[in-house]
């Protein structure tokens, strides 16, 4: 207890701190799978259209190898024909006819060398397509991998969440509600730190921890001004002096864990001062304020 209580800001928001943390993450988990679902969404895209113009290639690749193929056979049957003419002709004619089959050869190696280059950068685009679709797979392997870490944390984070609120549900199963000073049922009460994170993640009160001198000035606590006159180490009890609405009360030998409570104008619930620990000159708890206030006039009107 004296861990929890000695410094005010110690264990401050421990919960609240985890649940927001939790809930960040979630986010951010949830904003990463959403990229992740869009980008799949975009490569299956881009894969259709990568699939789309290979076919084009090679639909155009058929095409032309065809006609290529057609041109190449009927010059090949002209230089035969022509040949054959040729061998049968002879002088001027013969001499003639050797001229056109050689022309028509040339014509013939041109026409094959455009086809050899026609076929290489035909097979340049399929490669290069081919390796684009290669790429995208291997993003969309990637992708998935990602997609399976993301539902990994997504269910560590569920589990966390789970665990978080079995504990939290456990600790305020464990808290009491007594009546205060003033004859008025309190809410629950905390007797230790955890106890008390519990209660701020239920959000029905606002609380204020605090760690009290023995002085001779009051020491504002909340919407309180409290000076300890007496800590009693040995039998757990002290003495304070709380200033309620210009009014200087005395609140005298009152015990750890009990709710002290002081109505003020401004609120018909009355305000809930709990010490959990008495040390040497010092006081240790926590004061739980309604967090809607109305004041007592308003509520008689």
């Amino acid at each position: 207890m004296s861990d929890n209580f000695s410094d005010p800001g110690q264990g401050h928001g421990k919960i609240n701190i985890a649940f927001g943390a939790i809930i960040a993450l979630v986010a951010a988990t949830a904003y990463s799978f959403y990229q992740v679902s869009q980008l799949r969404t975009e490569l299956g895209e881009t894969r259709e259209m990568l699939a789309a113009e290979i076919s084009k290639v090679s639909e155009t690749t058929n095409v032309s190898t065809k006609t290529g193929r057609a041109s190449v056979d009927s010059l090949k049957a002209d230089v035969d024909a022509a040949r054959k003419l040729a061998s049968q002709l002879a002088g001027q004619a013969r001499i003639d006819a050797s001229k056109h089959a050689d022309d028509l050869a040339s014509e013939l190696q041109r026409a094959q060398q455009v086809q050899a280059q026609e076929t290489a950068k035909v097979a340049q685009s399929v490669t290069a397509v081919s390796g684009e679709v290669s790429q995208v797979r291997n993003d969309t392997n990637v992708n998935g991998t990602r997609v399976t870490e993301v539902s990994t944390n997504l269910d560590k984070v569920k589990t966390q969440a789970d665990a978080t609120k079995s504990e939290l549900e456990k600790t305020i199963a464990e808290l009491t509600s007594t009546r205060g000073d003033l004859g008025v049922q309190s809410g629950l009460i905390a007797t230790n730190g955890k106890q008390l994170q519990a209660l701020k993640a239920l959000g029905e009160r606002n609380y204020t921890e605090f760690s009290l001198k023995k002085a001779k000035d009051t020491q504002r606590i909340g919407d309180l001004q409290v000076r300890l006159t007496n800590a009693d180490v040995k039998r757990n009890r002290y003495t304070i002096e709380v200033i309620v609405d210009d009014k200087k009360v005395e609140r005298k030998d009152r015990a750890v864990n009990e709710p002290v409570q002081f109505i003020l104008s401004r609120s018909v619930i009355p305000y809930e001062f709990v010490v959990n620990e008495v040390k040497k000159d010092v006081i240790a708890g926590y004061l739980a304020a309604p967090k809607v206030q109305q004041s007592r006039t308003a509520s008689n009107n």
